[in-house]
């Protein structure tokens, strides 16, 4: 028999908002179901066993955030220099639109803008590509310029390839047909803290269901942050499919060309 004092609902409920957005959401089940429990001894043996699991899931959380690798962006992309103004509107608003031209950096230091702002450690920062082998270079690209291992904190999944380590990951890059089918098991697609739906202007049938499900999923997932990026081709279009969400404008990288004729 245990001498420990079993714990109030009250002070487990707030410990919750620290552990992984899967384990929150289970045992704050949990703890509703033991809320309704009449006997005060089986109460008590209830709380005691979701301390417990509590207690170990802040621990699973605390070795997470050790693992966070440092975070460097290269002068060069223009995207670097809009670093703290998509910082400040991913931090002030649950939708942000990221417009701008191939070549300005968007698809491989958002994740990591993301990361800076504490996102990827309570869920995963989900990072959709319309093409297979997209998912597999930016995830290679953005693992590289983290200087980790790929496969670690940055993993990929496309069909029939699966390089996530759900302890280790922080950013998944995955084709946006690989979100859509997780939404099958994942209705609330708790294993992510942040979702960046990439090249959203392609407009394929696959991005097209997943921004009209995240429009309706995000008033109950207030947690959730999402970004989108676009070509700059009617970002508005998306802007006001999120409520008028803010658009932040990134230039491309322009190169001197040179135009030479081929003698006739």
């Amino acid at each position: 028999m245990s001498t420990h004092p079993a714990p109030a609902l009250g002070t487990l409920a707030p410990r919750l908002t620290e552990l992984s957005l899967r384990e929150a959401h289970r045992l704050g089940r949990r703890l509703e179901g033991a809320r309704k429990i009449r006997k005060p001894e089986a109460r008590a043996a209830v709380l005691a066993e979701i301390e417990a699991e509590v207690a170990k899931a802040e621990a699973r959380m605390d070795e997470r955030r050790s693992r966070v690798p440092a975070v460097t962006y290269p002068e060069q992309l223009p995207v670097s220099q809009k670093k703290d103004q998509i910082a400040e509107a991913i931090r002030d608003h649950q939708v942000v639109i990221v417009a701008g031209e191939t070549g300005s950096g968007k698809t491989t230091q958002i994740p990591k803008i993301c990361m800076e702002l504490g996102r990827g450690v309570r869920g995963m920062i989900g990072h959709t590509q319309p093409r297979r082998i997209a998912a597999r270079t930016v995830a290679e690209r953005v693992a590289e310029e983290l200087r980790t291992p790929l496969g670690e904190a940055v993993g990929w999944k496309v069909r029939f390839t699966d390089q996530v380590n759900p302890d280790a990951t922080f950013v998944k890059l995955m084709t946006d047909g690989i979100l859509l089918a997780e939404i099958q098991t994942d209705r609330e697609l708790r294993a992510y803290d942040t979702i960046i739906i990439d090249e959203a202007h392609e407009r394929s049938l696959n991005i097209d269901f997943l921004l009209g499900y995240l429009a309706q999923l995000l008033p109950k997932r207030p947690d959730l942050k999402v970004v989108i990026t676009s070509a700059t081709i009617d970002p508005e279009r998306f802007s006001r499919h999120f409520g008028d969400a803010p658009i932040i404008e990134v230039s491309g990288r322009t190169y001197p060309v040179e135009v030479r004729y081929r003698p006739l």
